[in-house]
């Protein structure tokens, strides 16, 4: 279970909304060495001083994708973020890493256009068990819905 310190404040809300979100290369090709990803996590690191609001608790990567967490307020999507992330990391990187074009010749992303999500957090029964337990100190009963 998470633990207070892991949720984050915004001026109405307080949230927990963590992501695992993975993305693979073009084509899958294992073309992340150590200096790409030195890059691309500094590029990860910038996106977050241009949007305070993201943060990434994690990354790391194998020769063809990369895995993150990421807490997302709950004002943006996932899939805006995914774009945000992939448009800013794939900028210029041709020009720093003149190898990739023997691997993405007329192509000018790194990415693949798919992705991977899966949220990370509180399970279903830790929330019923919660909303349970809330109902019995309350009003002596739960209702159930939808069953």
């Amino acid at each position: 279970m998470s633990k207070p310190s892991d949720y984050r404040r915004d001026s109405h809300c307080v949230y927990l909304c963590d992501y695992h979100i993975v993305f693979p290369t073009k084509y899958r090709h294992p073309v992340i060495t150590d200096q790409l990803w030195k890059y691309l996590y500094g590029k990860l690191l910038e996106i977050t001083k241009h949007y305070p609001r993201l943060y990434f608790k994690q990354a790391n990567h194998d020769k063809d994708h990369v895995h993150l967490l990421v807490s997302i307020p709950p004002q943006m999507t996932v899939g805006s973020v995914v774009r945000l992330i992939k448009t800013n990391t794939a900028r210029n990187i041709k020009k720093q890493f003149p190898i990739l074009k023997n691997h993405y010749w007329g192509i000018d992303s790194l990415w693949s256009e798919g992705y991977f999500v899966s949220t990370v957090g509180v399970t279903t029964e830790t929330i019923e068990r919660y909303i349970m337990q809330q109902g019995e100190q309350d009003a002596g009963q739960t209702t159930t819905l939808f069953d």
